[in-house]
């Protein structure tokens, strides 16, 4: 598959991925303080953003995509940062083909079953009749009678909504296929693989995805790891908190 990307700067590659109906659009800002000092490849994951959409979709995929992206842009090895559901396909990668990982950022996920947290922000995208759709109003007062006071979530969502070339609303990101894999994104790791180089985890200070009773899992499999916790940021970290978040990415990438 071919995905769609940007680059940014210039020096030793940094790949980043985002999460779960996000796209490289998310990461621009970061993307730019970074490529003062990397060549940041910012990419849009199958059925997400401006890459191709697919009714396949596994972390398998995922991963053999990033592969083949590489391939296509001669690059041997690389730095990882990914996010969330990004997060988990850097983690795959590292365990399943180390000799193409430098270091990797993983922010706010670990390598475990998560409980469903996204059942609502379905519900409220499938509300959205996208054949009778009239305008962005519309579509965010349909977000917002479903998700409620959830504002920044609805935001995060519009960033999606756009109007193809027969100017009618579509979503970015592929509604239905990410609904069917939920199950998979969601997942934990099977492996008995560990990666012995350098993962840093990034927490936000007012998320629970990781915490005290899943970092065992992190240790276990990725036994050189560093932990930090961003004070007052909630799971989209690099959003919440972007200059503390990439003073610390630097500091780590750079060491």
């Amino acid at each position: 598959m071919i995905l769609n990307f940007k680059t940014v700067g210039s020096g030793y590659p940094l790949i980043i991925l985002h999460g779960l109906m996000g796209s490289l659009d998310n990461w621009q800002t970061i993307a730019k303080q970074l490529g003062a000092h990397f060549q940041v490849f910012l990419i849009d994951q199958r059925n997400h953003g401006r890459s191709p959409h697919s009714k396949e979709f596994s972390y398998e995929l995922l991963v053999s995509d990033i592969l083949e992206f590489m391939q296509q842009q001669g690059i041997g090895k690389a730095h990882f940062i990914g996010h969330s559901m990004g997060g988990k396909v850097v983690m795959h990668l590292a365990l399943e083909h180390p000799e193409k990982v430098s270091k990797a950022v993983v922010v706010d996920v670990a390598p475990v079953d998560y409980e469903d947290r996204h059942s609502t922000v379905f519900k409220a995208l499938f509300a959205v009749d996208m054949k009778i759709l009239e305008s962005r109003q519309q579509a965010e007062g349909t977000l917002r009678s479903i998700l409620g006071e959830d504002e920044s979530t609805v935001q995060f969502l519009m960033k999606g909504l756009y109007r193809d070339d027969e100017n009618k609303f579509q979503w970015r990101f592929n509604v239905r296929s990410l609904y069917d894999a939920y199950d998979e994104i969601s997942s934990g790791f099977n492996t008995d693989r560990t990666f012995e180089g350098e993962m840093l985890f990034v927490k936000g200070g007012k998320s629970e995805y990781i915490n005290a009773a899943n970092y065992s899992e992190i240790i276990d499999l990725f036994p050189n790891n560093q932990l930090v916790e961003i004070a007052g940021a909630g799971h989209w970290v690099h959003a919440d908190s972007p200059v503390e978040f990439t003073k610390q990415v630097l500091q780590f990438l750079r060491s």
